[in-house]
């Protein structure tokens, strides 16, 4: 037994305000610590979220600023460098989203776009989303095939 162990006995300790508004006695009497009248005195008050007592509240005081497009489609750019770095690495031969996925190279979702930075000297079938057109001519150049 050590003194950080120590506790009461239960039931010894009672509450520190007992029963509020029960008679001057309690020493809570009359508002029951919750002051005189107004909103925040009677039973079942809450207020509301982001109130501010009455002031203007700070979603309605910022101006609203641009527009989130519905219709935007945002890729991940790989290049065919990058490409040829993949099949070097991890020796793919088909480049699709679902093997970049197994790989960790992509997260789930994402879309592909390839891009025409780099040198490609391997021949690869590749199933992505999109293409460049100097991204197209390389891989075809070497043989590859393109699945979009």
């Amino acid at each position: 037994m050590k003194l950080h162990n120590l506790t009461p006995a239960l039931g010894s300790v009672k509450n520190e305000k007992g029963r509020l508004g029960r008679g001057e006695g309690s020493g809570s009497g009359g508002t029951a610590s919750k002051g005189h009248k107004g909103a925040k005195a009677r039973t079942g008050y809450k207020s509301k979220r982001a109130f501010e007592g009455g002031q203007m509240p700070i979603q309605m005081r910022l101006p609203k600023r641009g527009f989130k497009n519905i219709n935007n489609v945002t890729y991940v750019a790989i290049n065919v460098s990058r490409l040829q770095e993949i099949h070097d690495n991890y020796g793919l031969t088909e480049i699709s989203k679902v093997a970049l996925y197994n790989e960790g190279i992509i997260n789930k979702g994402d879309k592909i776009k390839v891009l025409g930075n780099g040198e490609l000297s391997v021949k690869l079938n590749i199933i992505v989303d999109a293409f460049s057109a100097t991204a197209k001519t390389k891989i075809e150049a070497v043989g590859g095939t393109i699945n979009a």
